[in-house]
């Protein structure tokens, strides 16, 4: 009598293993049937089997079951399988969405900055890019207004050691802001700016909950307009605390204003 293998597939014809990756918090992979790629959120039970929620670099969910060789990890296929502690992810990541450093002391201030035209500015990026700039080293400062800019460029002096980054409000062609911005040039300078007239409009309305932000007649003070039209006491400050309170992450903010804070962080940040 003859013993065979329980398996009679041909050696060429089967697969040969692949490892197992436990789906730790922000785990980068793709999925192999569509290629969709992103880092993991959470795992957890279903009826059919564990799945695995993965988010893209545009923020956009999708949930994956975890079958055997069903993504690929920095370009290999693997088999994802739920972390030893058996709880679900948590994610780490800090409200701009990158991933965080737990413990991470803040780094020594570099020479460089960025300028934003405005302390409701300030706020903002300190509450949505804070724990970002911390490690990196980077200080905010905000402008009163952006009409003593040239003068605040030249006092600054940036150079190849201390580069200077400027976020302005309303840039756009043909106003008062973009003729004062093209008066300053330096290549160790980078001027840039979202379309909206105050930052308060670069939170998303639902984020504040409303429908949208009103539009206020030319002449009126602006900030003051919009609390007349929501119908909110005449109180700028109170009313930046309130829509402040409504952003908790990028996700909050408009992409106008997102990628132009993200522009100048990298500038300034720039070896050299």
């Amino acid at each position: 009598m003859r013993s065979y293998q329980p398996d009679l597939t041909p050696p060429w014809k089967r697969s040969a293993p692949v490892p197992e990756v436990p789906a730790d918090p922000d785990l980068v992979v793709e999925e192999v049937s569509t290629g969709f790629c992103g880092a993991v959120i959470r795992c957890e039970k279903s009826a059919q089997g564990p799945v695995v929620t993965l988010e893209d670099r545009f923020g956009k969910h999708r949930v994956f079951p975890m079958e055997p060789r069903g993504f690929l990890l920095e370009g290999r296929v693997v088999t994802l399988v739920r972390p030893s502690s058996g709880g679900p992810v948590v994610p780490s990541r800090t409200a701009s969405g990158s991933v965080a450093v737990p413990g991470a002391r803040a780094r020594v201030a570099r020479a460089g900055r960025i300028y934003v035209e405005g302390r409701h500015d300030a706020e903002l990026v300190e509450r949505v890019w804070g724990d970002d700039l911390r490690i990196e080293g980077v200080v905010v400062e905000y402008l009163e207004g952006i009409d003593d800019l040239p003068a605040i460029v030249r006092e600054f002096g940036p150079g190849p050691g201390a580069r200077l980054g400027v976020l302005v409000d309303h840039l756009v062609p043909g106003s008062k802001e973009s003729r004062i911005a093209a008066e300053v040039s330096d290549p160790h300078l980078l001027v840039v700016g979202h379309p909206f007239i105050d930052v308060w409009e670069a939170v998303k309305p639902a984020s504040v909950g409303i429908a949208s932000w009103p539009s206020v007649p030319r002449g009126q003070d602006w900030k003051t307009g919009v609390c007349r039209a929501l119908g909110w006491p005449e109180n700028t400050g109170a009313a930046w605390q309130h829509i402040l309170s409504g952003v908790r992450s990028y996700k909050d903010i408009e992409p106008q204003l997102l990628g132009r804070v993200e522009e100048l962080i990298d500038f300034v940040t720039l070896p050299g």
